[in-house]
């Protein structure tokens, strides 16, 4: 496996938590691609790391679904399964529509003016083709009322799941996104406004218009 050089290295008092997101995000940014073979040591160099944190976090990575570890033999990138994608896009669906539902009315004003500028960010990356920036502003609109709800629960459920959806947002963004963006903002004046029920329709609406069936890319 070629070690990219584009990422510079880490901080060897990395935590667990962090080569964990680091691995996750370079599978889901394309930088390593499905079925590619993933060894710890090469791992492990390239984010100047020990081996131990890196074989924990391609644990995790497997029990999410985007590794699969053939015991004594290799871990690869998992190829882009539309049934998983669904499943996951589902289940996050699910989560987002208990927030909305829970957070409606109880956003702050700076929450709110959180969520539209993030959403301003989305906006500009759109128009400006930057996929990367526009899931980056996507991700953050919809954590503000995960994390103002504070329902740990929930947030582990999207930290595992969530990634799985993200590989299937970058074709949509990649494709642009000039209805999503109507769609958050419609959806933050519901927050705002406290309509409960048609925030949850919306976040419900939001994430099942996800790909499913076709989830690589065009080529």
């Amino acid at each position: 496996m070629p070690i990219p050089r584009s990422v510079p290295g880490v901080d060897r008092s990395l935590l667990r938590d962090d080569v964990f997101r680091r691995l996750r995000d370079a599978i889901v940014d394309g930088t390593f691609l499905p079925g590619e073979q993933l060894k710890d040591a090469d791992l492990a160099e390239w984010l100047g790391v020990s081996r131990t944190p890196v074989r924990e976090a391609l644990l995790r990575l497997g029990a999410s679904g985007l590794v699969v570890a053939v015991p004594g033999r290799s871990t690869t990138v998992s190829a882009i399964d539309p049934k998983a994608v669904r499943d996951a896009r589902d289940v996050v669906a699910a989560m987002h529509v208990l927030v909305a539902r829970e957070m409606a009315g109880n956003l702050s004003d700076a929450d709110v003016a959180r969520m539209r500028d993030a959403n301003d960010r989305f906006a500009r990356a759109v128009s400006a083709g930057d996929t990367a920036a526009a899931l980056d502003a996507d991700d953050e609109l919809h954590a503000i009322p995960v994390s103002v709800l504070g329902n740990r629960a929930i947030e582990s459920v999207l930290d595992q799941f969530g990634p799985v959806v993200r590989r299937a947002e970058r074709e949509r963004f990649a494709a642009g996104g000039q209805d999503t963006i109507e769609r958050h903002e419609r959806l933050i004046q519901l927050l705002a406004s406290g309509d409960a029920a048609r925030a949850s329709e919306l976040t419900f609406e939001i994430w099942h218009s996800l790909p499913a069936e076709r989830t690589a890319p065009p080529g």
